[in-house]
């Protein structure tokens, strides 16, 4: 689950990371009020109005402006409310849609009153699934594209790795410093901001924080100046404040649907629907169907209690697709029984009515000769197989 900028902000201040401080905005008078309330509190000058969307490389698209005073606060807030903004990360990229920004974070500039003193940093932590362990990332060349940095100048990115039994050890944060070229004041302030930062990952139960900048500032403090954090769904049962954050506005309308029905569903750009029982079937389904020629256009888990309601959902949702020219289902029945799934796409088909895609069935396991019977009685344009291989030949069959 991702979180807006200043919703990570908010985690990371928890933990004692010193950030960038802010106010959120809904509207043009709520900025106007929100900057009001900023010189107040923090005694900033100018502000920098950010778009709040799951997307980096906001500045690139116009989503990130300095306004000087009062006016041009206004004036940037009435632009960047309400615009679709394009990213290099939203969806299609600078060539695609966009994401509508509904809100807007009014936050101090911190590189006032030496810009030239400033330095911005690069810290990211995240699991290394191959070594099994968290690590640390970061690099002078912040601001920046990581990926850029990494390919061009590789030399400038540092990787530090915490062992899980000891966690993040005293010396490891000094030689993040260290590396980072920090000496003194800025020197004790980034041990400090490390420590607390892997605190927070830990504490959150995140899968990725990214500060980029992170900035040592002209008076020499360390502070994240953007914020973007990624949350590991399968522990938001331990942190319902954190849940609580969810923007689901912010995420594919049809993959939140397809939550709520208890599916499990990612969108693909493929021209093969999917429909199956368990991720690791689901993935050797999404296999199956490149060797025959096709591509995935979805990923759907129905689970192991795939009832007749679940299904016709499920096939409302992938035929929502326009790109779907077939659709592959294929069960194996060990929990859930393969005559139960057969009624359940019969009943489906039925409901849903004029469907024009070719469907192929592969149900193997419990009652399979059972549900290879209900389907082949059926009287409906559907593609029975018993093995995945015959169902494969069927789907290239059927895409030519």
């Amino acid at each position: 689950m991702n979180l807006h900028e200043y919703q990570g902000k908010e985690l990371l201040a928890s933990y004692g990371v010193n950030i960038q401080r802010g106010e959120i905005a809904n509207t043009v008078e709520e900025a106007v009020s929100s900057f009001a309330k900023l010189q107040a509190d923090t005694g900033t000058q100018f502000a920098v109005v950010k778009a709040q969307i799951h997307a980096g490389g906001r500045g690139k698209g116009g989503g990130v402006k300095l306004a000087k005073n009062a006016d041009e606060l206004k004036e940037h807030a009435s632009n960047i409310l309400g615009m679709m903004l394009k990213t290099p990360q939203t969806p299609g990229g600078l060539d695609g849609e966009g994401k509508l920004v509904r809100k807007i974070l009014i936050a101090e500039d911190v590189y006032a009153p030496d810009f030239d003193a400033c330095e911005e940093m690069y810290i990211s932590v995240l699991m290394d699934r191959e070594k099994k362990q968290n690590v640390i990332i970061y690099s002078t060349e912040g601001g920046m594209d990581i990926e850029d940095v990494a390919e061009n100048t590789p030399h400038l990115v540092h990787k530090e790795y915490i062992d899980p039994n000891l966690g993040l050890l005293p010396f490891q944060a000094r030689k993040v410093a260290f590396n980072l070229g920090l000496s003194g004041t800025a020197f004790k302030g980034m041990t400090k901001f490390i420590n607390n930062l892997y605190k927070a990952f830990v504490g959150s139960d995140a899968s990725m924080f990214e500060i980029n900048p992170c900035l040592k500032a002209g008076d020499d403090s360390i502070i994240a100046v953007d914020c973007k954090v990624s949350l590991d769904e399968n522990a938001l049962f331990r942190h319902p404040n954190l849940a609580e954050m969810r923007d689901e506005k912010e995420e594919d309308a049809t993959e939140v649907e397809a939550k709520s029905y208890g599916l499990n569903f990612v969108n693909l750009d493929g021209n093969v629907g999917c429909m199956v029982n368990g991720a690791g079937l689901a993935m050797a389904t999404m296999d199956i169907i490149k060797l025959s020629g096709g591509s995935p256009a979805n990923f759907l888990d129905v689970g192991g209690t795939a009832d007749a309601a679940r299904v016709e959902q499920a096939f409302r949702i992938i035929l929502r697709d326009d790109n779907v020219k077939a659709i592959l289902i294929n069960i194996f029945g060990g929990i859930v029984r393969c005559d139960r799934v057969a009624n359940g796409v019969v009943d489906a088909y039925k409901n849903i009515g004029d469907i024009k895609v070719p469907i192929i069935v592969r149900l193997q396991g419990t009652n399979a000769d059972i549900a290879k019977k209900i389907i082949d009685e059926s009287g409906l344009e559907v593609h029975s197989a018993i093995q995945l291989k015959e169902a494969a030949e069927i789907v290239e069959k059927v895409l030519k």
